[in-house]
């Protein structure tokens, strides 16, 4: 006689009385909390190997005793992400007032240095996103954000600055290790931001299942940046993709569904996910990604 499986077993459970049914029996809740976010071969079995049943919900993750921001990123570099949301009125001076800022922030040595800058072409518009690098961590951003406080020159430029915003915010992230670092591309390309906010404790299997999907997307040298929030707006991931027009996205994005994995990426992704914002981008005269 077979042994029955865990799925036989479920399903003869399910289908008994309407009695039992009706009790919110353990059994029952326990496998609705399982599918949606436990491996069940953390559900009280010990050390033995996960079943094929298991791995049918949910892929195990290894998620270690170092904080998250160690595990996924080198932490000797952080980034800052600005999104200024410009009167439209004053988009044109606005971009060359910010021009004028980033010779400043050279001139002034304060250790910052711009990764890329955009304004929003479908999404939010009249948004304006800046991507600033600290190399050498947090006390490099210490030290600017002092300079940036206090210095003269910088005091009068907020004051002309801030007549132009209905809004402004910002985000320190950290830098995926198995992302690229930014290059610089040939001029003529438009940029995709998609920001992902995340379940709360999901971010370390997120970046597994990346580190294993991430190399999908390299054929066409698109992926440009990976990030994470660390402080600012938590549990979310920040990608930047770069492509010629918007039918060479299509054409990249379709392409990569032929490749084995690429589907399993997406499966395993998806679940994690609360909310999905996608920005197209244009280069701003001044970033150094074109």
């Amino acid at each position: 006689m077979a042994v029955p499986t865990k799925a036989l077993l479920l399903r003869k459970t399910l289908s008994l009385s309407p009695a039992l049914a009706k009790c919110h029996c353990p059994v029952i809740q326990l496998s609705r909390k399982v599918s949606a976010s436990v491996p069940l071969s953390q559900s009280g079995e010990g050390t033995k190997k996960p079943s094929i049943f298991s791995k049918l919900f949910v892929r195990e993750v290894e998620t270690g005793k170092e904080p998250q921001s160690k595990a996924l990123s080198d932490m000797e570099n952080v980034y800052e992400i600005i999104i200024h949301s410009v009167k439209p009125e004053c988009m044109e001076a606005y971009l060359k007032q910010f021009g004028t800022f980033v010779d400043l922030m050279k001139s002034k040595d304060t250790g910052a240095s711009l990764v890329g800058s955009w304004t929003v072409e479908i999404g939010d518009q009249d948004e304006a996103i800046h991507v600033w690098k600290y190399e050498g961590g947090y006390p490099v951003l210490n030290d600017a954000t002092y300079i940036y406080r206090t210095d003269k020159d910088f005091i009068d430029f907020r004051l002309q600055r801030n007549k132009m915003l209905r809004a402004r915010r910002n985000q320190i992230v950290l830098r995926f290790s198995f992302w690229p670092e930014p290059v610089q591309k040939d001029p003529g390309n438009i940029y995709e931001m998609r920001t992902y906010t995340l379940k709360p404790g999901t971010m370390i299997e997120w970046g597994n299942i990346w580190q294993r999907g991430i190399k999908h997307r390299m054929s066409g040298n698109e992926a440009i940046a990976g990030y994470f929030s660390h402080i600012g707006d938590l549990h979310q991931v920040h990608h930047f993709w770069s492509y010629k027009s918007l039918q060479e996205r299509k054409e990249i994005r379709e392409s990569a569904w032929v490749n084995p994995g690429w589907d399993e990426t997406v499966a395993y992704t998806v679940p994690l996910i609360r909310t999905l914002q996608s920005r197209i981008l244009v280069p701003t005269p001044f970033s150094p990604l074109k």
